[in-house]
C-alpha cells in the first residue's frame, strides 16, 4: 500500500486488451490506485500515453528498438524510461503491492515468476505461467507466500465461488465456453474458414492470438490446464461446457449435488476488478445482467471432433508441464502461420499435434525443473512449428 492507502500497481502488458481494461478501472478510481510502473512490448506510444495518464514512476518497453521513441515521448514528464527483459523483470519486482501479470505469451513468465518469488500479490491474466511452467509457478508461489488471483473471466469465477478450504469437498470443476465463431459451423466450412471469420467472436473483444484460440477452443483446453495447477484438481474433475450466452463464467459442482455459479455480463472489467478490490468489492460501470430479458441460458457438451484442440490439450497435461509447454508454443505458432494465411484453421491443432508427438519422440518432454528447460523446450516446439507451417 502507499503511504496514502492507495494500492500500489505495477501493470505488465499495460499496452494490451487486459492491460487497457485495467487502466480503466485505475483511472475510474484515483484515489485507490496507483501506478509503479507500466510495461509494453513494443508499443511506445501507448505506453507513453498510459504512463502520462497514470502519473507512473517507470515506463518500460521490452523491446530495446523502441527504447529511442519512448524516451523522447516521456521526456520532461519525470517518468523513468527503461528497455529490454531485463527491465520488464524490474518493473515486477519494484514495490508495487499488486502485480497485474497481463503480458501475452511466454515472454511473460520470467517477469511474474520474479515477482511470484517477492512473495508479491499476482492478478494473473497470462496463461503461459500456468500453461507452461504450473508445476514451478504454483510451488514458488508456495514458498515465497504469493498471492495468486486468476484474472481470466473463467478462473476468476471459480475463484468466487471456490469455498477456502473446501477443495476436498468438490466434485468437478466445471469451465464454460463460448463455443466461438464456429461453434455450429461444418468440418468443410471450418476447413476454408478465413482469419476473418475466425476473430469475430460473438461475444468479447479479445487479442488476435487470444481470439483465434477461442474459435479452436484451444484457449479452454489451456484453462483447464490452468485450473488444474490453480486449484490441484486432476483431469478427471475438470470439465467444459458450451455456454453461447457467456453469462454462466464458471461453476463448481460440490459432493452434495450443490452447483455453484458465478454469473455476470461478458465484459472483463469484472474479474479485472475483483482481482484489484479483493477480498473487498469496488463500484463498477458495467452493464447489470437482467436474467428476465435474456430468459434463456443453454448449455452443450464440446464436439471433439470439430475442436481437437480441447482433448489434445488433456492429453498434454496428462503428459506432463513438458507438453504443456510444447503445446503453447507450437500453438503460438501455428496461430500466427493462419492468420498469414499459410496454413488453414483446422491445421492449427494438427500442427500442434503432430509436435507434441516429435518432442516426444525425441525424449524432451520430461518434467521441467527450471524456467531455463520450459524454454528449451518452447524453443524447440517452436523451431519444429516453423518448419511444419513455412514460418
Amino acid at each position: 500500500m502507499g503511504n496514502d492507502g492507495q494500492l500500489n500497481l505495477s501493470i505488465l502488458g499495460a499496452t494490451g486488451s487486459v492491460g487497457q481494461n485495467t487502466l480503466d478501472i485505475v483511472l475510474r478510481a484515483p484515489e485507490r490506485f496507483s501506478v509503479v510502473a507500466l510495461t509494453a512490448n513494443r508499443n511506445a506510444r501507448g505506453l507513453a500515453e498510459a504512463a502520462k495518464r497514470t502519473g507512473a514512476r517507470m515506463a518500460v518497453v521490452a523491446d530495446p528498438e523502441a527504447y529511442g521513441e519512448l524516451k523522447e515521448l516521456l521526456s520532461g514528464t519525470g517518468i523513468a524510461v527503461a528497455a529490454g527483459d531485463e527491465a520488464v523483470e524490474e518493473a515486477a519486482v519494484l514495490d508495487a503491492g499488486m502485480v497485474v501479470a497481463a503480458i501475452v505469451g511466454a515472454a511473460g513468465l520470467r517477469p511474474t515468476l520474479a515477482a511470484v518469488r517477492r512473495g508479491k500479490a499476482i492478478a494473473l491474466a497470462n496463461k503461459e505461467c500456468l500453461v507452461c511452467a504450473g508445476r514451478l509457478f504454483m510451488q514458488a508461489a508456495a514458498n515465497a507466500n504469493a498471492t495468486i488471483l486468476p484474472m481470466d473471466s473463467e478462473h476468476n469465477a471459480i475463484f468466487q465461488v471456490l469455498e477456502p478450504g473446501n477443495v476436498d469437498e468438490v466434485e468437478k470443476i466445471v469451465l464454460t465456453a463460448s463455443g466461438g465463431p464456429f461453434r455450429t459451423a461444418s468440418l468443410e466450412e471450418m476447413r476454408t474458414a478465413t482469419p476473418q471469420q475466425a476473430l469475430k467472436h460473438p461475444n468479447w473483444d479479445m487479442g488476435r492470438r487470444i481470439s483465434i484460440d477461442s474459435a479452436t477452443m484451444m484457449n479452454k483446453g489451456f484453462e483447464v490446464i490452468e485450473a488444474h495447477h490453480l486449484y490441484a484438481m486432476e483431469a478427471a474433475r475438470l470439465d467444459v461446457l458450451v455456454h453461447p450466452q457467456s453469462v454462466v463464467h464458471g461453476l463448481v459442482q460440490y459432493r452434495d449435488g450443490s452447483l455453484l455459479a458465478q454469473l455476470g455480463t461478458p465484459d472483463m472489467r469484472t474479474p479485472i476488478s475483483h482481482c484489484l478490490a479483493w477480498p473487498k468489492r469496488m463500484e463498477l460501470p458495467a452493464a447489470r445482467l437482467d436474467l428476465a430479458a435474456l430468459a434463456t441460458l443453454t448449455f452443450e457438451a464440446p464436439d471433439p471432433v470439430r475442436f481437437p484442440a480441447l482433448p489434445l490439450a488433456y492429453r498434454a497435461m496428462e503428459m506432463g508441464t513438458g507438453a504443456t509447454a510444447a503445446l503453447n508454443a507450437a500453438d503460438e505458432i501455428a496461430v500466427d502461420a493462419f492468420l498469414d494465411c499459410r496454413i488453414g484453421f483446422l491445421d492449427i491443432a494438427a500442427t500442434c499435434e503432430k509436435v507434441l508427438e516429435t518432442l516426444d519422440g525425441e525424449g524432451m518432454l520430461a518434467e521441467p525443473a527450471s524456467v531455463a528447460e520450459v524454454m528449451a523446450i518452447d524453443g524447440r516446439a517452436r523451431q519444429i512449428a516453423r518448419e511444419r507451417t513455412g514460418l
